[in-house]
């Protein structure tokens, strides 16, 4: 009787369709897509033409679907260049890493001339060249208008990707120089004068002291103007 009925059991099991079907799997194919939709968005601000290549992934990885997949980045890990992104599904909960390689074309500036440390760049001394910026060091200036006028904080041959963070701003104040500091809102404006306490370029913070002795910290602006924030 046992036989008999085991028998039955295996007839309706082999008769069910998908009775032995696997269960529904996430497909390589949807990760990397949600590998490269994500770097996409992460380097879209980017000042170039953004190229995504994903790695591959191994075709006999069995992971759960998953009906909304979240891809991350590890702390410190950039959105460009060689990277890793993390790919996990909360319910049901996996983790998965995929490298994938970021470039980004696009402009960028260098000096045509060797540049001594603290000379003033000039618009000619200056040459725009074309590459992957995901390869060049953070900063790096993509526009003649963020140099000029600045200078070096040391000696460049010629060829140098020129950083912003290696680069300073022509002063617009100096230590002891008569300076009117404005400030302003909704519906006023107020301004006195002081005296610099220290150097500054168009944009920097800058300590000066007014009339009645009271430091004040505030933006240097150019033609001798400090913004303070009452």
């Amino acid at each position: 009787m046992n036989t008999r009925l085991s028998a039955l059991l295996l007839t309706l099991l082999l008769s069910t369709p998908g009775a032995f079907a696997q269960a529904p799997r996430t497909e390589p194919a949807a990760l990397r897509q949600t590998v490269s939709d994500f770097l996409q968005q992460q380097a879209g601000g980017l000042p170039g033409e953004v190229k995504v290549t994903v790695g591959a992934i191994d075709p006999r990885m069995n992971l759960a679907s998953c009906p909304a997949p979240q891809a991350f980045l590890m702390p410190g890990a950039r959105a460009w260049g060689k990277t890793t992104v993390g790919v996990r599904c909360p319910a049901p909960s996996w983790t998965i890493y995929i490298q994938a390689m970021v470039s980004v074309q696009g402009e960028y500036i260098t000096n045509a001339v060797p540049l001594a440390q603290g000379q003033t760049i000039e618009a000619n001394q200056l040459a725009t060249m074309k590459g992957d910026l995901a390869m060049l060091p953070p900063g790096v200036a993509t526009d003649i208008g963020q140099v000029v006028g600045r200078s070096s904080n040391v000696s460049l041959p010629p060829g140098t990707p020129l950083r912003l963070d290696t680069l300073r701003s022509k002063p617009v104040v100096q230590p002891g120089q008569l300076v009117k500091l404005i400030s302003s809102g909704s519906g006023f404006s107020v301004s006195a004068e002081a005296r610099a306490l220290s150097t500054a370029g168009d944009g920097q913070t800058v300590q000066v002291k007014t009339a009645s002795g009271q430091q004040v910290t505030g933006i240097a602006r150019a033609g001798g103007l400090v913004e303070v924030a009452f």
